[in-house]
């Protein structure tokens, strides 16, 4: 068996290097913002030193962009392949509805990114969300519209304003996860615990088979078997963006 050329190796040693920037980056951005992360921090937990990530990167400015371009890419991505996979359009529809909610309980770190940006747009101040439009969120959304009005034409789905059956979906998701320290309070029960994300992951999808589907049997059935083939993710941090670094190897002096 040939080794690998030293071209080859070099190119994959860079892109590992890359990766591993890129991963503590998301983790400090997510954590402590753009304003509070720093580049020290996020080059020592990538193993690097200052002066490699700014051979990678011209600055912190732009190690934003690229790390949430990276992780934006990402659940494009995974929301086209399960809106293009195989089934009806009210099954496709579905399974983007699971992979939303998975998303969200999997990729923290986007999310506290997400959530950061809107801030930012919504103050009108320079954000990094408008650059990811045309990249990432518009795709998304004009199929997923794609999706639904072709439900809708064939029948399978009811006949309501397709972006009110998105925002009912996608919204319950994003509302569950949010509200979750309040309900925490109310209800005394911890909504991100595992067993509640399992009940409350298949309610959402229940809920959709019998209220959007124009035959309920029908949705039902979808729903349930939509389920069985979609399982849970074991733990958050799924994403390989999310992914934690190796632990750095100390030497005892």
């Amino acid at each position: 068996m040939k080794s690998a050329s030293p071209t080859h190796a070099s190119t994959d040693r860079s892109a590992d290097t890359r990766d591993r920037i890129l991963k503590a980056a998301i983790r400090q951005f997510s954590e402590n913002g753009l304003a509070g992360a720093r580049t020290e921090q996020i080059a020592e937990e990538a193993g690097v030193n200052k002066a490699l990530l700014y051979y990678y990167f011209k600055g912190k400015d732009d190690l934003y962009s690229a790390a949430l371009e990276s992780v934006a890419e990402g659940v494009r991505d995974a929301s086209l392949a399960a809106l293009h996979g195989g089934g009806t359009a009210g099954e496709r529809f579905l399974r983007s509805v699971l992979n939303h909610f998975d998303r969200i309980h999997t990729n923290r770190g986007f999310q506290s990114l997400m959530q950061q940006e809107m801030i930012r747009l919504h103050r009108g101040e320079t954000n990094a969300l408008t650059a990811l439009v045309e990249k990432a969120f518009r795709p998304l959304h004009e199929l997923t519209q794609a999706v639904i009005e072709e439900g809708i034409s064939s029948g399978e789905l009811i006949a309501v304003d397709k972006l009110q059956i998105s925002y009912s979906a996608l919204g319950a998701n994003v509302f569950y996860f949010l509200s979750a320290p309040m309900m925490r309070l109310i209800r005394g029960i911890d909504p991100l615990e595992q067993k509640a994300l399992e009940h409350r992951r298949s309610a959402a999808i229940s809920f959709l088979g019998q209220s959007i589907f124009v035959d309920r049997d029908h949705g039902s059935r979808v729903a349930a078997r939509v389920l069985k083939e979609e399982p849970m993710p074991a733990n958050a941090g799924a994403w390989p963006h999310l992914a934690s670094p190796a632990p750095r190897k100390t030497t005892k002096k």
